[in-house]
């Protein structure tokens, strides 16, 4: 079984693919843990999730096709962390499209901790 691994992004300089440097304005997405991405989406506010969806959606097939010329167990940062970039447009992408809030509508302060990251 193999790992994606994780990386830091306090990286100085570009921390994305040269080709995706129109998004590095939102390179602090990439987060390594559905964790960190949630409490992200939670701590911020409906036009940061806005602008982040509005520059990262139509760049999504091609960020895909350039992550998948990559073995998933050797990828280089800069693409691990896109991969990242995309994980997070997927963790904001029911707040934008349906709900209009970074919560779960009608959720209070519920919330489900995952405790266990899945195995790629």
């Amino acid at each position: 079984m193999s790992t994606v691994p994780t990386t830091p992004t306090t990286a100085t300089g570009p921390t994305l693919p040269a080709a995706f440097a129109d998004l590095e304005p939102f390179a602090e997405w990439a987060l390594p843990s559905e964790g960190d991405r949630y409490a992200k989406r939670i701590a911020s506010s409906m036009d940061e999730l806005q602008a982040f969806y509005d520059a990262c959606f139509p760049r999504l097939e091609d960020a895909i096709a350039y992550c998948d010329g990559f073995p998933l167990a050797d990828m280089p940062d800069d693409v691990v962390r896109l991969m990242q970039l995309i994980s997070s447009l997927i963790v904001v992408s029911m707040p934008v499209e349906a709900w209009r809030q970074p919560r779960v509508p009608d959720s209070g302060a519920a919330s489900m901790d995952q405790v266990v990251e899945p195995a790629v």
